[in-house]
Formats: structure tokens, sequence, C-alpha cells
């Protein structure tokens, strides 16, 4: 594992809310046009010691795409952790402008059918399964058949680590994780993957508790789907990011924003969601930039206004 990861949402499938797209992808982004990107921003992140991706079911052809540039170069199984997740379905139809991109369900029959669909493209590289978006109102916490059945996958060596990725505001905490069922006296989780940047550092106390007890972290959405970067021309967030610049001068604001999440020991993988060679060069720089985590808290926004505001983001 590396202390920066690079996940493929925002590159293996034509639309995402991530600001600047229209800048850092234009053309048809055909599949072979966006896997050649993907090629591009993982020959990059290898060459620069990156030695985790992150993938899902729901990321158009991520990995697909993943499975290829690994046969094509080659890359030896102890060279890499991967990681992916299920249960949302991808239903854009390789359009930007679908009316729905990602159609969710955290059953059984899911969870069975798509670590199916993972394990025929990845086979033995999938090493971290994770539910995707566990929140507390979709009851898979409390499904007991779906918890063994997450067990069982791990104890057949369908991959190494079970995880969960929490999402919105009321996502369930990782405290409650901590305390999750057991499956015959065997914890189910290894791994929580939360979102966590300036903006939104809400679950840092929960986290670094989880960590204590033994969990791995990996935070997601790092820059805040690009409010954090120079993409960022919103007018509502233009005096935010004027006083980032102010407290940390001449560091570009994606390297401020990688800096402040690995500035916290409990973070194991902070993601790079780069879309182009260009910014994944940045976030490994950004991965060697000190910050002080105290001087940026002011930019802590309520979670309900930072959700709210995350939801308003067009796919673009």
């Amino acid at each position: 594992m590396s202390r920066l990861g690079v996940g493929l949402a925002a590159i293996a499938r034509p639309g995402y809310i991530t600001l600047g797209r229209v800048r850092d992808l234009p053309g048809s982004r055909s599949p072979d046009e966006l896997y050649g990107r993907v090629s591009e921003v993982l020959d990059a992140a290898h060459r620069a010691g990156v030695r985790y991706v992150d993938v899902a079911r729901s990321y158009g052809r991520a990995e697909e795409f993943l499975a290829r540039w690994l046969a094509e170069r080659a890359v030896p199984r102890e060279a890499l952790t991967v990681g992916s997740k299920w249960g949302y379905r991808y239903t854009a139809g390789w359009q930007v402008d679908a009316p729905v991109h990602e159609e969710k369900e955290l059953s059984l029959a899911r969870f069975t059918s798509q670590l199916a669909e993972s394990r025929r493209l990845l086979g033995a590289w999938l090493d971290l399964y994770q539910i995707h978006s566990a929140t507390a109102e979709s009851g898979c916490l409390a499904d007991t058949a779906l918890l063994a059945a997450l067990v069982d996958g791990r104890r057949r060596g369908d991959y190494r680590a079970i995880g969960l990725t929490l999402s919105g505001a009321t996502s369930a905490r990782p405290r409650e994780l901590a305390r999750a069922p057991h499956v015959d006296g065997e914890p189910v989780f290894d791994v929580v993957q939360a979102t966590f940047n300036v903006l939104e550092p809400s679950l840092a106390g929960a986290l670094r508790e989880v960590h204590s007890a033994g969990m791995g972290i990996i935070a997601k959405e790092v820059f805040a789907n690009g409010r954090l970067t120079d993409a960022n021309t919103r007018p509502e967030d233009a005096a935010m990011l004027a006083r980032v610049r102010a407290i940390v001068p001449g560091v570009p604001l994606d390297q401020v924003a990688v800096a402040f999440v690995l500035a916290h020991p409990f973070v194991d993988v902070a993601l790079s969601g780069a879309v182009t060679v260009a910014q994944l060069r940045s976030h490994v720089a950004g991965a060697n930039v000190t910050v002080d985590p105290a001087g940026l808290a002011s930019f802590a926004e309520r979670p309900e206004r930072y959700w709210s505001t995350r939801a308003a983001l067009p796919w673009t």
C-alpha cells in the first residue's frame, strides 16, 4: 500500500460530478478514449509509487479498464493492491446527460451477482471488496445473511478484506462499525472508506477511534468533487478559496487538500481522483507538502450544508 491511492470513479465513465471535467476531458469520451486516459494516469501513478487503485461496479467500465491495464503492463501481483465495491449498478448507458447514472441495492442477491462480475474481471486482483455507501437506512448492517456471505467470501479467498464506504450527512458512523456484528466471533469489517476533506472533516474523531481499534481508513472525496481545486469557479466558494490561498500561499489548492488529509495519522490512504497526468503529478507532490490542519479548521462546513452542495453539483 501507499498513502496515496488513485480512484477511477471520474475517469472510467463519461459523466461524473467533478468540477472542470469539460476542460479535462474534451472530445467524445468514447470507451477507447477513456481507456487511453486511464492507462496514462495509471502508468504515471505506478511510476510515482502509487500502489493502491480504487474501482467499483458502478464506475462505468473501471474494473474492465483496470483489468486490461494490469494484463497489458504485466504488473506483478505483489506490486499493487486493488479495492472494488458492490451495491450500485451503472445505468447511464455511457451518456453524460443520463437521467439516472447509478442504481443502488444493498441486498444479498446484488452482492452475489456483482461479486461474480468483479471476480470475472479482476480475479485474484480483488483484494478489498466494499459495501458501496452503507447508510444506516439501507439496513445492510443488520442483514445477518448478507454479513455472513461477506465473511464467507473472505474465508474462501474471493477477496482478502471487507470494507464499506460512507456517504452523506446521515451515513452510518464509524463508531457504530467498531461494534458491528461479528459472524461466528469473527469481525466483519476490516476497512472504512469515508469522505474526509477540508470542508467535511466531521468524521475525524470517529475515524481516529476506529483506526485505533485496528481498522484501515481510506479517505475519499479529498478534493470535495473539485471544490478544493483551481477548477472551482463557483461564486459561492470564491471567498473561501481566497482565504485558503492566503493561509497556504504559493501551494496549489489540490496539494493543500492532499496535505490536509495526510496530516491526519489515522488516514492510511488518501484517494486521488486524477483525470489527467498533470493532476496525478500534482497530487503526488501534495503528499510531500506539510500543512497545519488546525490552521484550516475554520473552513469546515456543517455536514448538512456540505452534502446539499454536493448533491447540487451537475453531472458533466
